[in-house]
């Protein structure tokens, strides 16, 4: 699993700036990012391409927002192991 970093995230997503990003994060339409250093932050990749493909399959932003949900509780479980 890798890590990708705003500008990659902005590429893999078509977001034109940080801005859309974190307002997508705002109204639950995009993951939280993960801290990777003191300063630094990243989005799992496997999050990134899984939004990325409900859109394609014009999934609606309320079923959006469930993917976002599982997702970080998925976070969750894998910090468990």
């Amino acid at each position: 699993m890798a890590i990708l970093r705003l500008p990659a995230v902005k590429a893999e997503t078509g977001h034109r700036s940080h801005a859309s990003i974190y307002n997508a994060i705002r109204v639950g339409l995009f993951t939280k990012p993960v801290p990777i250093g003191e300063r630094a932050v990243g989005w799992p990749d496997s999050e990134v391409q899984a939004i990325n493909a409900a859109r394609i399959a014009g999934k609606s932003e309320a079923e959006i927002r469930e993917l976002v949900s599982r997702l970080h509780a998925k976070r969750a479980d894998l910090a468990t192991v």
